[in-house]
């Protein structure tokens, strides 16, 4: 039986001004592309946005690097993707795909010109219980 090998590249919808391509020609992958099924949910229903507009942030805003919603975004987008382990973030905060949902944002081409996500550490002080600045 013959391998049959296609060069053929699948566009997707564009999202924020970026181009989203299948290739398979390797480089920068993403580790999970349901996710732009979980981002087009979403974009329809909204609750990641309605659940941040119920939270109150009392972090001081000019040394916040991460805003809230991009980090409930983070978590549940990751638990949906089967992702219940917080220590898993440390890997998907680098996932190109992962960040483009998770911060709303175009990404850059570069690695090195793009923001990581939150990192386990920054999730867990969100997430633990008594921590009154995200309440």
């Amino acid at each position: 039986m013959s391998t049959q090998c296609t060069a053929e590249q699948l566009v997707f919808q564009g999202f924020e001004g970026a181009r989203v391509v299948a290739d398979f020609n390797g480089g920068e992958i993403t580790s999970d592309a349901g996710a732009l099924l979980l981002e087009q949910s979403e974009q329809a229903v909204g609750i990641i946005e309605r659940l941040a507009a119920c939270c109150i942030d009392e972090r001081n805003q000019d040394r916040v690097k991460h805003p809230l919603r991009s980090m409930l975004a983070q978590r549940i987008f990751g638990l949906c993707l089967g992702y219940e382990d917080i220590n898993d973030h440390e890997q998907l905060r680098y996932d190109p795909l992962f960040q483009m949902i998770c911060t709303k944002a175009a990404i850059a081409r570069e690695r090195e010109d793009r923001e990581a996500l939150a990192g386990k550490s920054t999730l867990q002080r969100a997430e633990t219980p008594g921590n009154e600045r995200y309440h």
